[in-house]
């Protein structure tokens, strides 16, 4: 199982979005600090995921949320979370 994941960083309010197979593994990772791109923006939070069988439709749709139209998706998704957290 391939997981696109979402983090949202409550240093800076910015959103990572990546992929991986084993998602607690990565999340921990990426709390620990062991993620170049993170590692600055800790804590972060895991707001979403999905899981998918493939690989290529994983990497499709990590593409397509890293978009503008992408997060402007998942803005409106996750609205109560977003306006929870501002």
């Amino acid at each position: 199982m391939y997981y696109v994941y979402v983090l949202n960083s409550k240093r800076d309010r910015l959103l990572y979005i990546g992929y991986t197979t084993n998602l607690e593994k990565r999340f921990y990772r990426h709390n620990e600090g062991s993620v170049l791109a993170t590692k600055h923006r800790r804590p972060l939070e895991l707001i979403f995921y999905e899981g998918f069988i493939s690989r290529d439709d994983a990497k499709r749709r990590e593409g397509y949320l890293k978009t503008a139209k992408g997060k402007a998706a998942l803005k409106v998704m996750l609205k109560d979370h977003f306006s929870l957290s501002y």
